[in-house]
């Protein structure tokens, strides 16, 4: 059964500083445009507020600004203040780079070491991007250590160990789960279990009231925690709904929804496959009063009205057999004008990139043989990656599949062989998120992190 990895160790290792801790943030080359300092951008929703992207291609694809090789794991880099933020693995070591991000020019790095071993055979480093906030910068690795480092220098300041501190039984791919920063909260999707769990089946493992917790993003103390729901793949979401402020968590078994400035669970909706082997990896959708949870394994989609203290079902997938709306895998599909546009599908042979509307659930257009995708919202446009390595520019259009313009990913430099670059991409397929930050676009597949230019710099 094919299963997919997502995305989102005790002892400190060394960290390399090329800057002094002082020095103030770094002014980006490229003034115009917007940072991308955590999962699916500023406001998590893989949508990007920049303007003037290239349509027509060249013939051979988008300039190649620079390239980086890229160890094990598949979360996408963050960039904030000129720099970016690439969490990877090299053997037995957890690293973070700061890398200059219009150049690729290593700043400094961060290792510790872990000794994850993915279940599955997948991949053993991170899934999670690194999240920046301020003056720091907050990696949560797939065997569980949070640590919190300096942006200047990436000086340690604090570190968590969720496994040993929280009873964390390691999950079909590891932890997942990016934080999100609200206020002086990092709140994180954590799903400890009672001790002795670890020698249950995973199937019939339980929580201990440690689903959701919130650290002082600060110092890393403990500020509350909620939820007997064991931790999955998905991202937790902030939304204002009304004057209420919520966070949605899609946990193993369903969404949990709380006050996070109070840290108390509102409601619990369950949503999940029956089969052993399924997660909950796609964001929850917010659109005004209403979420959309989506998943790959058994009921598909369905759309919520939330209530001050519960939820109504709006329409839903869970009794419909071959006519599904929207089932994602790991992606978060996007929102655009009563519209929602994402990939649908468990494998990549039948996956489908799909519009649906987005208060009735019903289809609008359906496109196969893309395989599994990703897409970056801009300027009035889809970036839609390939897991194959194919990148396409489309309209952003509920009528129809509209291509503008497509292009191959190719082996950076000209001693990469394609069949080595082929293997490479099946080995490492383009699974993270496309990242758009001051006009530069970054995509991570085939060992690589490749920045491209998207939009061009203004003379």
């Amino acid at each position: 059964m094919r299963l997919f990895v997502l995305c989102c160790c005790i002892a400190l290792g060394g960290c390399v500083s090329a800057k002094d801790p002082e020095t103030p943030a770094r002014e980006p080359e490229r003034k115009e445009g917007a940072d991308w300092p955590c999962f699916l951008g500023p406001a998590g929703t893989s949508v990007s507020p920049e303007k003037g992207i290239l349509t027509r291609w060249p013939k051979d694809g988008l300039r190649v600004v620079w390239a980086v090789r890229t160890g094990e794991g598949y979360g996408a880099p963050s960039i904030k203040d000129g720099k970016l933020y690439l969490f990877d693995r090299i053997e037995d070591s957890a690293r973070l780079r700061c890398l200059d991000a219009a150049t690729g020019k290593l700043l400094w790095q961060f290792d510790y070491k872990t000794d994850y071993v993915d279940t599955y055979s997948y991949s053993n480093g991170p899934r999670c991007c690194p999240v920046v906030d301020g003056d720091r910068v907050y990696l949560h690795g797939s065997e569980g250590m949070l640590h919190c480092v300096r942006t200047s220098d990436g000086k340690l300041l604090w570190k968590v160990d969720t496994k040993k501190d929280y009873g964390i039984v390691q999950n079909f791919f590891g932890v997942g789960s990016a934080p999100v920063v609200e206020g002086d909260l990092l709140i994180v999707q954590v799903g400890g279990s009672p001790p002795g769990s670890d020698e249950v089946d995973f199937a019939r493992v339980k929580g201990n009231g440690s689903g959701v917790v919130a650290f002082d993003k600060r110092t890393g103390k403990e500020k509350w925690r909620v939820s007997k729901e064991v931790a999955s793949y998905a991202t937790p979401v902030l939304a204002t709904i009304g004057n209420k402020r919520w966070c949605f968590v899609f946990a193993r078994g369903g969404l949990v929804a709380v006050d996070p400035a109070k840290g108390k669970e509102m409601f619990h909706f369950p949503w999940r496959a029956r089969a052993y082997e399924s997660v909950n990896a796609s964001n929850p959708v917010v659109v005004g009063d209403k979420v959309l949870l989506s998943e790959t394994y058994g009921p598909g989609a369905v759309l919520l009205k939330i209530k001050p203290d519960g939820c109504d079902v709006v329409w839903s997938d869970k009794d419909k057999r071959d006519d599904k709306s929207m089932q994602c895998h790991w992606m978060t599909p996007i929102f655009h004008e009563g519209y929602l546009y994402g990939s649908s599908g468990r494998h990549d042979s039948n996956a489908e990139l799909r519009c649906i509307e987005f208060n009735t659930g019903k289809v609008q257009w359906t496109v196969e043989d893309l395989t599994r995708t990703s897409l970056l919202m801009v300027d009035g446009h889809f970036l839609c990656l390939s897991e194959n390595g194919a990148l396409r520019l489309l309209k952003v259009n509920p009528k129809k599949f509209e291509e503008v313009a497509k292009m191959e990913i190719v082996p950076p430099g000209k001693n990469v062989r394609p069949q080595a670059w082929s293997t490479a991409v099946a080995r490492h397929p383009f699974w993270a998120a496309p990242v758009l930050s001051h006009g530069l676009l970054y995509l991570r597949g085939g060992k690589y992190l490749i920045c491209y230019e998207l939009i061009p710099a203004k003379k």
